[in-house]
Formats: structure tokens, C-alpha cells, sequence
């Protein structure tokens, strides 16, 4: 009986600047980008790199990359809505927020 092992890889990278080994031109578009981050101030340039065996479609990366930019969206709206209610507190309660010597 012959014994069958999956074998795959998956080699996922987000990078938000250039790599150190990246060459002049690479690392010129990235300081572009910077400064066109700077200058909208609306945003983040981040590249995704996704190298996948055996291949799967574009389709189907694109497929998960939204989901789980949704579970990011996730994320930081709780992140988001702990701070807030830290701020309440902090507000409504700043004596629980005092430093002061340790008892």
C-alpha cells in the first residue's frame, strides 16, 4: 500500500519598506511611496508577497486576502471601541487612574 504526503508551501510577506538586499530602483518607488503617504495622509503602502505550491488562482488569493482584511476590519473596530470606553472611564472615574506610591 503506498502511503501519500501532501506537500505544499506558503510563503506570505507584508513589507512596508524595502528590503535591505533591494536594489537602487526598489528602494527609490518605496521613498516614493513614503512621501506619497505623507502627502495624502490617508493611508498605509504596504506590499503583499504570496508565493504558493502547488498554485492556487488569483481568485483564490484575492478571496482570502479580503477576508482577512474583514477580520482586520474586525479587529480594530474592538480595538477601537475598548479605547473608547477606556476613555469614558478614565474621564468618569479618574481616581481609579491616579499614580500615586504603591500600597
Amino acid at each position: 500500500m503506498k502511503i501519500y504526503k501532501p506537500e505544499w508551501r506558503c510563503n506570505f510577506t507584508v513589507n512596508e519598506a524595502a528590503r535591505e538586499e533591494a536594489s537602487w530602483r526598489e528602494r527609490f518607488a518605496w521613498r516614493l511611496r513614503r512621501w506619497a503617504d505623507r502627502f495624502d495622509r490617508k493611508g498605509r503602502t504596504v506590499t503583499i508577497e504570496c508565493h504558493i505550491e502547488p498554485e492556487v488562482t488569483a481568485e483564490e488569493i484575492d478571496t482570502c486576502l479580503v477576508k482577512g482584511f474583514e477580520v482586520t476590519h474586525s479587529l480594530l473596530n474592538q480595538l477601537a471601541q475598548q479605547a473608547a470606553c477606556e476613555d469614558i472611564m478614565r474621564d468618569a472615574k479618574a481616581e481609579l487612574y491616579e499614580q500615586g506610591p504603591p500600597r
